[in-house]
């Protein structure tokens, strides 16, 4: 494997106004993604609270660049191979598992 490009990520817990601690990818300066407030009663707020009630290890990030909402979204679930393939089922057909696994 050949690098093409590095990034360092500054990775802090924010708190917010209302108490909601957060997690916030610093990418570069006036550029990170935060992460989606689960208390927040909106559409998105509802969604990954729900989420996160179902998988606790699903997380959703919205890019904020030059103080202003990209509209972009980051989403991302940390498990091991077996959770992956139980949240995959939940999401798509099961024809996935006629390709050849890997150790």
């Amino acid at each position: 494997m050949k690098t093409l490009k590095e990034w360092s990520v500054l990775v802090e817990l924010v708190k917010t106004k209302t108490g909601a601690l957060l997690y916030k990818l610093n990418l570069d300066e006036n550029h990170f993604f935060l992460e989606q407030n689960p208390l927040k009663d909106s559409k998105y707020g509802v969604a990954y609270r729900e989420l996160k009630l179902k998988y606790p290890e699903f997380y959703m990030f919205w890019e904020i660049k030059d103080d202003n909402y990209t509209g972009r979204v980051l989403t991302a679930r940390i498990s091991d191979k077996k959770d992956l393939d139980e949240f995959l089922e939940s999401l798509i057909s099961d024809n996935f598992k006629n390709y050849e696994d890997f150790n």
